[in-house]
Order: C-alpha cells, then structure tokens, then sequence
C-alpha cells in the first residue's frame, strides 16, 4: 500500500473498489496533462475494462483550483524551443486517442468538473457520460489566444453538444463558460453546490443498487440517481442563443463574422468584447480553426481526430504557437507578435495545403524561417 507521501508524488492516483476513482494528481499546476499522466489514466480505464467488478469509472481532480486546466503548454512549448516536435506530437497522439477512448468507453464514466475545466480537460470530460458541473466551473478553450486550435476533438464533438452557433463561438474567441452556462450551453450534465461534492462522491463510491452490464441502462439509471443532487432550475437565455446563432452559427470566413461584430459594436457591448477578442487572437489559429469546424462538422470522431492531429502537427512549427505561449503564459505581457498580423494576410489555401501535407519539406521550412526570426523569447522553466 502507498503512503500518503507517496500518492502525493503520483500524478494519477486510482482507488479500487466496487468502481474505480481515478484523480489527477497535480494540482500546483491545476492538474495540467503530461504524457506519463495520460498514460497512466489509460491504464487505469483498461484495467477497469478488463475486471467486472468496476461498473463504473469516476474521474476528478485534485485541490480546490480544478479539474484540468489542459495539456501542460509550458513543457510542450520547451519542445517546440528546442525542434523536439517528436515529443510535442507524440503527446498529442496519445492524448487524442485517450480522449477517443473515453468516448467510445463501454462502461459508463462521470467526470466531476469542479472548477477550471480547459482544453484538455474539456478532452477527457466530452466523452464521459455524466459531467458534473460546480457553482465554480470555468470551462473554456482558449487556444485560439496562444496560437493554437480548439483541439482534443472539440471541432467535431462540440456540434453534438451545443446549441447553434456555439462551437464556432466557443472555438473561435475561447469564451468562458460559468456554473449554470457550463450545462446550458452543453458541456456538462448537471449543476450542484461544491460543499455537496462529498456527499455526492460517497453516494456514487457507495451506490446501493446492481449496476447493469448494459451501458445504456447503467448510464440511465446513474443518471436519474444523480438528479437530486443537481440544481433543477437552469435557466434558458434565447436572447443570447439567437445572438450567437446569428453571428456565428455555420460561418464560411472569419472576416464575414468580424464584419457582422463590428457593425453592431456602437450599440452591443457584447459585439464590442467579442470583437477584441477576436482581433487579439491569433489570425492563423482563427482560419484554421473556423476552418477544422467547417471541416469536421457531422464527421466520425476518428475522422476528427485524425485531421486534428496533422493539424497539431503544423500549428506547433508555426511561428505563433511559441509566440503565443511566451506573450500570455511566461511573460505574460498580452502583447503577443503574430506571424501574419492580420486576417487579410492570412492565405487558407496554403494553410490548408499545409494541414494536408504536412511534412512538406518546403512549407516545413518556410515555417522554421520565420521561428528564427522572432526575437526577444523568454526560455522555459
């Protein structure tokens, strides 16, 4: 048996019962994903596939900040510094199949995403099929702000989940999602009080009734026990529905969407903010990634998967990606240099010609050229 100064050292604690718990173990760092963790989470999902006895699977956090903030940017982006792209992409593939893997779970899983649930968090709680949301949940995919995509499937799963007009909308300006949002909006289940979370965990751990060997009747039956410790009273807010519906909702070109925002932006201080937002992203992640969701949109979650990892492939050798993680997450100035500056600058066909042939030598190239050229990089702790 471990000693507790040992599971504070394990990055993935499991606990073994009549179900299995499996807690992300880094909470310093709002239990960020590296590759070993998400080796071990896959371990753990297969044992619990091979034993009959766990029916079920439960998967949290550790601390009070978070169930996941994402994949750890700061180790990936010291890959990126240094060529090491292997690595980069290697976590990336093992992360995508882990999240394909709970999706297409045979047994029912429920995630407790209390607290800030990002971009890789948002990859392991879309697939589970209970996520439980707190009056603390923060759920958002900020990547298009550091030079990246809204990945780990989103630009495929986030059309199942989400009203019109949402996955473009989510994807596009990272915008966060909060308590009650996190379920109205589709990304979680159900709404509790975080001081009922013991409770609610102790009655999942020790629930009274034979869990069936049939998915769907395990999940069913899970869920309706679970619906008294959730709010019942989640408002719906159709005006704001139909003005993102209106904005975003099956858009071609970030410029017709930017065009739609700016001409509203003297009488809607929502078009304003979502306005600046856009225009401080990156213009490279934004066409890709309006370009993915279009892409993606009704495909087979292994299409999306795939097509997300070449993508991954190329925004981590374009310049903005290291570009945006030194601007907003080591000196954090908000100031980031993008490479081109502008949406007009932008050319997709060459995007996509990149996304399609990846390991062009040329475009490969190209792209390391201008990574050369950016000056002022702050090295990685």
């Amino acid at each position: 048996m471990n000693s507790p100064a040992h599971q504070e050292e394990l990055e993935v604690l499991v606990e073994r019962g009549r179900h299995m718990v499996i807690t992300l173990n880094r909470p310093g760092t709002i239990n960020a994903l590296t590759t070993e963790m998400i080796r071990l989470i896959r371990h753990a999902l297969e044992e619990a596939l091979a034993e009959d006895r766990f029916r079920f699977v439960l998967i949290q956090g550790a601390g009070s900040r978070g169930f996941c903030a994402g994949g750890d940017v700061k180790r990936l982006a010291k890959a990126v510094e240094e060529n090491d792209f292997g690595t980069a992409e290697q976590f990336f593939r093992e992360e995508y199949s882990l999240d394909l893997l709970i999706h297409r779970y045979p047994k029912p899983v429920i995630v407790i995403a209390d607290g800030i649930t990002m971009g890789g968090g948002l990859g392991l709680s879309a697939g589970a099929d209970v996520v439980v949301a707190t009056e603390q949940s923060l759920m958002a995919m900020p990547e298009t702000g550091i030079g990246f995509f809204p990945d780990v499937g989103a630009t495929g799963w986030m059309f199942l989940k989400c009203p019109k007009g949402y996955p473009e909308y989510l994807g596009l300006t990272g915008y966060e999602m909060k308590g009650q949002e996190c379920v109205r909006i589709g990304l979680a289940s159900g709404l509790m009080r975080r001081d009922q979370l013991p409770v609610m965990r102790d009655a999942l751990v020790n629930y009274p009734w034979r869990i069936s060997s049939d998915k769907s009747v395990a999940t069913r039956d899970l869920k309706a026990y679970l619906t008294s410790f959730f709010d019942k009273e989640i408002p719906s807010i159709p005006e704001t529905d139909a003005w993102v519906k209106g904005h975003f909702s099956g858009k071609l070109c970030i410029k017709e969407i930017m065009t739609s925002l700016s001409q509203r932006i003297p009488k809607d201080p929502l078009c304003r903010d979502t306005h600046r937002r856009l225009v401080e992203s990156s213009p490279t992640s934004l066409v890709l990634t309006l370009g993915l969701l279009r892409r993606n949109e009704g495909r087979p979650l292994e299409e999306v998967f795939a097509t997300e990892a070449r993508a991954a492939g190329f925004m981590i050798r374009h310049p903005d990606y290291f570009e945006g993680v030194r601007a907003r997450l080591l000196e954090k100035n908000g100031h980031p240099r993008w490479h081109p500056p502008t949406i007009d600058e932008v050319r997709s066909d060459e995007l996509f010609t990149f996304l399609r042939t990846r390991d062009n030598p040329e475009s490969t190239g190209r792209i390391a050229s201008v990574r050369r050229r950016q000056n002022g990089r702050k090295e990685i702790d």
